[in-house]
C-alpha cells in the first residue's frame, strides 16, 4: 500500500502553549488527499523525548480519535477533557507503562458522522458515509506522517488505536478490514447499533482481533432505561464474539461502568485503567 506523505508544502508546528497542559504537546495542521479536507494533529510527546540519551530510542504510539477532546477543555466539544496528558505523564512517571508517544486526530467536525461512519445509515441519517476511507487515512497518511517526524516503535505490538462513540465504531471498523496493523484497541461506548448493529454481525467469526482490547461502557449512556439495557447488550455480545475468538482476561477487559454516562468526563475517568490494561500488563517496562 502507498504511504501518502505531504509534500514540499510541510504542514506547519507549533507547540501548544495552554498552561493546562502537561508536557510537550505539538500542533500539526495536517491536509488529507484521501478526505480533501484538513486538521489537526495532536501529538504529544513523553517527558525527556528530546534528551541527549534518548536521542535513539523509539517509542510506542497511541493514535486516538476526537483528539479535539483529549488535551485541552478548550478545544473539547463538551468543555470537559480525557485528560490524557496528565494521565499519561503520571503513569509514565510512576513506571506504570512506557514512555510513550499520543497522536490526537481531530474530527473533521461537520465531515465527521460521515467520516466515522463504514455504512450506509438510516439511523443516523447518512447515505453517503466516508468511513470506508478510514483505514487508508490512517495507514497510507497520518501514520506514514508520524513516522516521518517522530521516533516511532514499529510494528503492531507497539501501536494502539482507539476511541469513543463514532471514534470507537471507526476504531473497530479498522481493527475489522485492517487486522495485524494495530496491537492494542481502546473502544469506548463505542455506537454499536449504527446501520442495524451491521458492525456487530462483522464481528462474528473475526479472530484476528488485537493483543489486547479495552472495551467499556457505561450503564446510563442514553438516559432510558431500554435503550440503556440495549447499549450495555451490545456491548457485551461484542464481547462475546471476542471471547469466541480466544481473547481470555488477559487479551481482553470488559468495563460495564455502573452509573456511567456517555461522556468525555467517563472516558477520562476510564482512561488510566485503559492504559494500564493495554501497556501496563506485557512486559513493555524497562
Amino acid at each position: 500500500m502507498d504511504e501518502i506523505i505531504p509534500e514540499s508544502a510541510t504542514p506547519s508546528m507549533v507547540v501548544a502553549q495552554d498552561p493546562s497542559i502537561v508536557g510537550d504537546l505539538r500542533l500539526h495542521e495536517f491536509p488529507s488527499r484521501i478526505f480533501h479536507n484538513q486538521r489537526l494533529l495532536r501529538v504529544w510527546l513523553p517527558p525527556r523525548y528530546d534528551a541527549e540519551e534518548n536521542r535513539e530510542r523509539r517509542y510506542p504510539v497511541f493514535y486516538l480519535n476526537d483528539g479535539q477532546n483529549l488535551f485541552q477543555t478548550s478545544t473539547s466539544f463538551t468543555g470537559v477533557e480525557w485528560q490524557v496528558d496528565e494521565t499519561a505523564d503520571r503513569l509514565i512517571r510512576q513506571e506504570m507503562i512506557p514512555p510513550m508517544i499520543f497522536v490526537g486526530i481531530d474530527n473533521a467536525r461537520d465531515q465527521r458522522l460521515r467520516e466515522y461512519l463504514p455504512y450506509r445509515s438510516m439511523s443516523p441519517a447518512v447515505l453517503r458515509p466516508l468511513g470506508r476511507r478510514y483505514p487508508d487515512f490512517l495507514a497510507r497518511e497520518v501514520m506514514p506522517f508520524i513516522a516521518h517526524r517522530y521516533r516511532v516503535a514499529r510494528g503492531p505490538e507497539h501501536t494502539a488505536l482507539g476511541g469513543s462513540s463514532l471514534g470507537g465504531l471507526i476504531s473497530l471498523y479498522v481493527a475489522l478490514v485492517m487486522p495485524g496493523v494495530f496491537g492494542h484497541l481502546l473502544l469506548e461506548s463505542p455506537s454499536l447499533w449504527v446501520a442495524n448493529r451491521r458492525i456487530l454481525r462483522a464481528s462474528r467469526g473475526f479472530r484476528d482481533w488485537p493483543q489486547t482490547v479495552f472495551l467499556a461502557v457505561g450503564t446510563r449512556e442514553v438516559g432510558r432505561e431500554d435503550k440503556d439495557k440495549e447499549t450495555v447488550e451490545s456491548v457485551r455480545d461484542l464481547a462475546m464474539n471476542m471471547r469466541r475468538a480466544g481473547l481470555d482476561e488477559r487479551r481482553l477487559s470488559l468495563d460495564i461502568d455502573e452509573g456511567a454516562t456517555h461522556s468525555e468526563g467517563a472516558w477520562g475517568k476510564r482512561f488510566p485503567k485503559a492504559l494500564e490494561f493495554l501497556f501496563g500488563r506485557l512486559g513493555f517496562l524497562r
